[in-house]
């Protein structure tokens, strides 16, 4: 079987590039490229965490069942792929491991004081968000916006966005993107 190959066909179908998929299993974008031409072995760990952030798992990826009666409809909080960006001061979890093949992705996003979320460029879709704990600065262009707990935000994002946290309190939030794009 050719494992690489078909890992490489997975994140080509859920619309990820080598980078994001390396991001969401804290791999090295060098060690995703080696193993899609079959150059590395993965450990069953790693595979598994791989397969976890493709929509699959062990049994769907060596059999291909496809059947619906294995589909996952919850996802406990150890399913969650988690990335701390020190730098940016922020917590981003992937709350579907399957989000990618799906209409939206839902993340939860956790700011620190004065952290900020990468800038975004322009792109198709919607961004829709729910404050969930102290106060975020939404910016879009040139514009900002100010929304606290309870309160809802959605994003047209024809233009640069970004969300940050000017408080001195942590701030987290939902934040689901149509198409997927996180």
């Amino acid at each position: 079987m050719n494992i690489g190959g078909k890992i490489k066909s997975l994140w080509q179908q859920n619309q990820l590039t080598q980078e994001e998929l390396a991001d969401r299993c804290e791999l090295s974008k060098g060690f995703i490229s080696l193993l899609e031409r079959d150059m590395t072995s993965p450990s069953i760990a790693t595979l598994t965490d791989i397969l976890s952030c493709l929509g699959t798992d062990l049994k769907g990826f060596f059999n291909d069942l496809g059947e619906d009666s294995d589909r996952t409809v919850v996802f406990r909080a150890e399913d969650h792929m988690v990335k701390c960006d020190v730098e940016a001061a922020s917590e981003i979890a992937w709350l579907v491991p399957t989000a990618q093949k799906n209409e939206m992705e839902p993340i939860l996003v956790t700011l620190d004081p004065g952290g900020a979320t990468f800038p975004d460029h322009p792109h198709e879709g919607e961004e829709i968000g729910y404050v969930l704990q102290g106060t975020i600065l939404i910016e879009i262009g040139t514009q900002r916006w100010r929304a606290g707990r309870g309160d809802s935000f959605l994003i047209q994002p024809d233009a640069p966005h970004r969300i940050s946290n000017p408080d001195k309190r942590p701030a987290r939030f939902l934040w689901v993107s149509s198409p997927p794009s996180f």
